[in-house]
């Protein structure tokens, strides 16, 4: 909350993050692997006397040169500039965390740049073994600085013992870091296969295209291999709420994780058959597909990564809106406008409550919500009433277990409540005409009399009348009475999926119960 904090409409800021890592990362991975090829494939050349695929690494230098240089570097640029505009808190964290492990990761970049200008223009200037000799050196440059860097980023999920046990090494060497370090350099050799295998579908027909194209694609088998088992092993380190998500918790994550795996088998599978067996087929159009599969699956694989984390944006540590488990509770009683250095008004009235609410959530909400784009508020708010809204706030780790917890005092909750309602058009035009008046300081924000009223503002966001329609309640209380219902209501919280507790009043409760009990009753009478 000491920062300000950029809204990009529509896509969000974490969107933004997405789509320059994304690529970054792709490239980044293949660039090392790249390396490995080169210094590699020349040893085995030179051995060999295989003219042809030591012309065929000379022809190619020149890009892995352009990749490690420009985009990796220009990528590498536009994470940094992304996240520092997105999450300041978390970036300075990592900074002066990792202050000294970031000072390294760039001299292995430069050594890495150094050796790859070098190779390449050292190409029949320089004897064939220190050519070679220089070739390891870009690759284990740039190999190091993923080394580095894998345990930065295998922090952010799985920190282990910090911040119990603050040191370097500890919060360096966590849990996830080297299962993770084999994970990537299986993904940075099998990247480079996939672009070796296109570069050799370019070559012309004959026994030199067919040879490059089985040679590169033999660099897909270490992947298909090693992928499997670092990847359960990676997983095995995850936090408990992690790989419950994993597992079928949060079903899109789960989707993106069966996703990737599924892309990756068929990917591997089929462009080392393929490739081996029939490589006067592979042609460049064939190529580009298995590329665009690997990219697919680099993005499926990071969005999966990233996803896990929630609702921290360092696990245990800090949520994804900046706040600390360990303020909430003081937070729940100065309230977060307060505390917050960039918001306009410090407290949420009846007078400025649309204001304060919308304060209320570019502090604590728009780190991962859009308005109406990316995770849009007002389309995933549709229909709710202010009371609905007020109370699912309150329990949004309970609800959504990768939410972090409301983290304002109960004024600025309906205070966000009435301004999530307030977007819906047919709302704040009653607003403005003045036949609903925004009130702050009860229960819900709504005087609550009816059953019916009771069901709207608790139940009706999730739960249908009707049972053609998703989610029917009739199946759920049919044949209860209404002192069973009632029994059921205050236990909620234990049944099973994600069910806030009631914290309506012990009236409130058995008003809801009783109604529910009557629809219950009619509606069997009906289908009589």
């Amino acid at each position: 909350m000491n920062y300000p904090v950029w809204e990009v409409p529509y896509l969000g800021g974490g969107l933004i993050i997405a789509l320059i890592a994304i690529p970054h990362i792709f490239v980044s991975h293949f660039a090392i692997g790249g390396g490995m090829f080169l210094a590699y494939s020349e040893r085995i050349a030179l051995r060999d006397g295989n003219s042809r695929l030591l012309e065929f690494l000379k022809r190619n230098t020149l890009f892995f040169v352009l990749i490690t240089l420009v985009f990796g570097a220009v990528g590498g640029v536009g994470i940094w500039f992304s996240i520092a505009l997105v999450h300041p808190p978390a970036t300075s964290i990592l900074i002066h965390k990792f202050v000294f492990l970031w000072a390294i990761e760039w001299v292995f970049f430069l050594i890495e740049i150094a050796a790859a200008l070098v190779y390449y223009y050292g190409w029949d200037r320089v004897g064939a073994r220190t050519h070679n000799t220089i070739g390891w050196i870009y690759a284990i440059s740039a190999w190091l600085s993923l080394f580095v860097i894998n345990g930065i980023l295998t922090f952010m999920l799985t920190p282990g013992g910090w911040p119990d046990n603050p040191s370097l090494l500890a919060a360096f060497f966590n849990p996830g870091y080297l299962p993770s370090l084999f994970v990537r350099t299986f993904v940075c050799i099998a990247l480079a296969g996939l672009y070796t295998l296109f570069m050799a579908s370019r070559e012309p027909p004959g026994e030199g295209h067919d040879m490059l194209v089985r040679y590169t694609s033999k660099w897909l088998i270490p992947a298909f291999i090693g992928l499997p088992i670092s990847g359960l092993w990676y997983v095995s380190t995850l936090p408990t709420m992690a790989r419950e998500m994993l597992y079928g918790g949060v079903p899109s994550i789960t989707m993106f994780a069966v996703m990737s795996v599924a892309i990756s088998v068929v990917l591997f599978a089929f462009a080392y058959l393929i490739a081996n067996r029939n490589p006067q087929s592979v042609n460049p159009t064939v190529a580009v597909v298995f590329m665009v599969l690997g990219l697919a699956v680099t993005g499926a694989s990071e969005r999966v990564r990233e996803a896990v984390r929630r609702p921290y944006i360092i696990h245990g540590y800090m949520y994804s809106n900046a706040t600390l488990p360990t303020q909430i509770d003081d937070l729940r009683q100065s309230g977060v406008l307060v505390e917050a250095k960039w918001a306009s008004t410090d407290r949420a009235t009846d007078g400025n409550a649309l204001d304060a609410g919308r304060q209320v959530f570019t502090t604590l909400c728009a780190h991962c919500h859009t308005i109406d784009g990316y995770r849009g508020i007002r389309s995933l708010t549709h229909g709710w009433t202010q009371a609905f809204t007020s109370r699912a706030i309150a329990n949004l780790d309970a609800l959504k277990g990768y939410m972090p917890p409301f983290a304002g005092n109960q004024t600025e909750r309906e205070a966000l409540a009435w301004w999530i309602v307030s977007l819906d058009d047919e709302v704040r035009g009653q607003i403005d005409a003045g036949t609903v008046t925004v009130t702050l300081g009860g229960a819900g924000g709504a005087d609550i009399v009816e059953g019916e009223d009771l069901w709207e503002d608790y139940c009706g966001a999730c739960h249908s009348l009707d049972p053609d329609e998703d989610n029917p309640i009739l199946p759920k209380i049919a044949g209860k009475s209404a002192d069973e219902l009632n029994d059921v209501i205050d236990t909620l919280e234990d049944l099973e999926g994600f069910m806030p507790p009631f914290d309506g009043s012990d009236q409130e409760r058995e008003r809801l119960a009783a109604w529910l009990a009557a629809f219950s009753a009619r509606s069997a009478g009906g289908a009589q």
